[in-house]
């Protein structure tokens, strides 16, 4: 049975009747949608006879200003007010003259692709970029991190040759429209590229008409390299040929000034219509309209619904950012819009026929009651009958807290069920740290606290299950796993930094994980990896403070010299650590291992001394001889190397370490089934393996990490 739906919330049709396309290949939709209520429902309507389908949902509240309620309007010119009360498709979110932007690399999760595809006459324009410590936010907060992340900031395009380009000349882009539609477009601007103020005049023109005639942005901004965006609004009427045209040029006359112009980012929305669709012209209720664009909501939320569809089956992602305006008084000071992340994974596709209910039961999946924050609260009896009564065969890990059991539901749901010791008081402070830590913490690389049980004074956490369990076991776990590829290994590392990244930046308040090491890097069926374990995690430091005085704790191996020597944790110890798991996905062999010689015993500074030598590829593992491209490999040595720096202060951010993991990856992609046609350039195909003599009991070695994870159960055959 093919698939063909309608998606809406309460008030907005987002979908109309779609069908997936053909052949199948990955499909995308964005949506920033008001609402007025203290709930969205998001409604999936099978048309007759076909199936509709949805594999995972993400929540994440979004700011009040994101979208302001006034903007510039072009046919009719003037001011365009209510904005704010427009459903919103994201068609295009475009880094001018900059590289492509992840979603990690975004405070709001936000991908911005490079404007390559969209550029005319790229040979009349030029990039430029500095670096993001030139870019300053205004002070005043109408431009934040929020609006853009500051990587849009510090590159754009100009004149390729600003002082003798034609002046009837201008930069021009294209997107695709429906001209059924108005469009809201935003338009970043940063000015670096010039070296004083009142240099820089420039036209915008959007569809041919005048958006801003000589655009000043030393009056705007005050100051140089200063982000500055405006928005404005086309018509449907304006819409020719299906096409929306945005250009910069030089004003007609410059006299002294610099014929220059630039720009450093488009964003290109669809907006709702009469009918408060986003897909045509059907109403929620199914009734036909017709007429401009209209709207009369009172709250934001920004929603985005992807599908991704594979050769021999379908999926559907929908991605929902949300807003809310009524909040108690105090929200701000404990909550920030990127605590609100709440992602809801899904194993398999949910599929509903034609007859099935659109909205969802509020019967709840995991047990039959509610807990603030905490997810489900389970009852003793749901917890025994899941582990068998506690049955030690069904241990998969133990640590300082207690021990971690693998347990299943009645309808077969697997679930890791974390039973404390209340005899410890190691296992008590843990169990409070990770309530306090996961009660916040929603992420996709972060695992995700699914309740607690704590009847008769039981300290149970409960969290999904992860199949494939840690990312020790995969790297030198015995003989039950598949060495993992050099592109696999990647593409864990970014996942892991993500969510690092996540905690110390995402969250209402930084958060130091302090034990960050492969055992706690746990990984799903489909290899996603997901940092895990939170009883050791403190609150970063203020803005007004440098580091957290606290007692040392983590685990040999992979402490920061710097925290153990001067009790003052930061968010750099777990980039030392975090470099540390780096050398140990590369090498597969533990962080600390006693029974090696004594020059081998630490792996952080065995790793390095061959890597001064310049001989690092004779200790990689030998699984990954001859697979790893050149450029790919020195690239993540660079990026492990700088993490574990000495002093915390010259180590990068999580941020940092995780765009140059990303740049690896792109640069092994790109070298795959192209081998390099420099022979000085040598890889580890080119170098004999030459490895130190290792201990096939590598495993058993770490003596001294206080939280071990035992065998994957599935790899003994249960």
């Amino acid at each position: 049975m093919s698939a063909a739906f309608t998606v809406s919330t309460d008030d907005i049709v987002l979908l109309h009747e779609f069908s997936p396309p053909a052949p199948p290949s990955p499909f995308l939709k964005e949506y920033l949608i008001p609402i007025d209520r203290d709930r969205v429902s998001l409604v999936f309507s099978p048309k007759k006879g076909r199936i509709a389908f949805i594999n995972a949902i993400e929540v994440v509240s979004a700011p009040d200003n994101l979208i302001v309620d006034a903007a510039t309007g072009i046919s009719p010119q003037g001011q365009f007010t209510g904005v704010s009360k427009y459903s919103l498709e994201v068609m295009h979110r475009v880094n001018v003259g900059g590289p492509v932007i992840g979603s990690a690399n975004d405070t709001l999760s936000r991908a911005w692709q490079t404007d390559a595809k969209f550029l005319k006459v790229a040979a009349a324009a030029q990039n430029v970029s500095v670096s993001t410590r030139t870019v300053k936010y205004p002070d005043d907060g109408s431009v934040t991190q929020l609006i853009a992340p500051s990587e849009v900031y510090t590159s754009a395009r100009e004149m390729a040759d600003s002082n003798t380009v034609d002046q009837n000349f201008n930069l021009t882009w294209q997107f695709g429209a429906d001209s059924a539609f108005s469009y809201l477009i935003r338009m970043h601007f940063c000015d670096i590229v010039s070296k004083s103020l009142n240099e820089l005049y420039f036209n915008v023109f959007l569809n041919g008409l005048t958006g801003v005639s000589s655009l000043d942005l030393s009056t705007a901004t005050t100051a140089l390299a200063v982000p500055y965006y405006k928005d404005f609004v086309i018509n449907a009427t304006t819409i020719i040929n299906e096409t929306i045209t945005v250009q910069v040029g030089p004003t007609a006359d410059s006299g002294t000034r610099s014929s220059n112009a630039i720009l450093n980012g488009i964003e290109v929305m669809k907006m709702s219509n009469s009918a408060g669709s986003l897909d045509g012209q059907f109403a929620v209720d199914g009734s036909y309209h017709g007429g401009s664009a209209s709207a009369s909501l009172a709250r934001r939320i920004v929603s985005g619904v992807g599908l991704a569809l594979g050769a021999m089956a379908m999926a559907l992602v929908a991605v929902m950012f949300f807003r809310w305006r009524r909040r108690p008084a105090d929200w701000e000071k404990t909550n920030s819009f990127s605590s609100w992340l709440l992602p809801l994974h899904m194993n398999h596709s949910t599929f509903m026929s034609s007859n099935s209910s659109s909205r969802g039961s509020s019967r709840n999946r995991y047990g039959s009651h509610k807990s603030n924050g905490l997810g489900k609260i389970f009852s003793l009896a749901e917890m025994q009958e899941a582990t068998n009564n506690f049955d030690e065969k069904e241990v998969i890990g133990v640590g300082g807290f207690g021990k971690v059991y693998i347990g299943a539901l009645e309808d077969g749901t697997k679930l890791a069920i974390k039973r404390g010791n209340p005899s410890s008081e190691q296992g008590i402070n843990e169990f409070q740290t990770e309530i306090q830590m996961l009660s916040k913490l929603r992420h996709r690389h972060l695992v995700s606290l699914i309740g607690c049980c704590d009847e008769n004074n039981e300290m149970i956490l409960v969290y999904e299950y992860m199949a494939k369990g840690p990312l020790r076991d995969h790297l030198y776990g015995g003989a039950c796993h598949t060495p993992l590829s050099w592109k696999q290994r990647l593409e864990v590392c970014i996942g892991a930094a993500r969510g690092l990244h996540y905690l110390h930046t995402g969250a209402s308040e930084g958060i130091i994980h302090r034990d960050v090491k492969t055992t706690n890097i746990l990984l799903d069926d489909n290899l996603v990896a997901k940092v895990a374990d939170f009883g050791l995690s403190k609150a970063a430091p203020s803005l007004e403070q440098t580091h957290v005085s606290t007692a040392v704790k983590g685990s040999f191996g992979y402490l920061d010299p710097e925290y153990f020597r001067r009790q003052q944790l930061t968010e750099k110890s777990d980039v030392y650590s975090f470099g540390v798991v780096l050398f140990e996905v590369l090498c597969a062999r533990p962080a600390l291992n006693p029974a090696l010689p004594r020059e081998q015993v630490n792996l952080a500074e065995w790793a390095m001394q061959w890597h001064r030598k310049g001989q690092l590829e004779k200790i990689i593992d030998p699984h990954l001889v001859g697979t790893i491209s050149s450029a790919s490999l020195k690239k993540y040595v660079e990026a492990a190397e700088k993490c574990l720096a000495e002093h915390g202060v010259d180590r990068p951010s999580m941020g940092d370490v995780l765009w140059n993991l990303e740049y690896a990856l792109q640069l092994q992609e790109a070298s795959m089934g192209q081998p390099s046609d420099d022979p000085a350039d040598k890889s580890a195909a080119n170098i004999p393996l030459e490895s130190p003599t290792r201990s096939g009991d590598d495993v058993y070695a770490l003596t001294d990490d206080d939280s071990t994870l035992m065998a994957n159960p599935l790899c003994q055959g249960r």
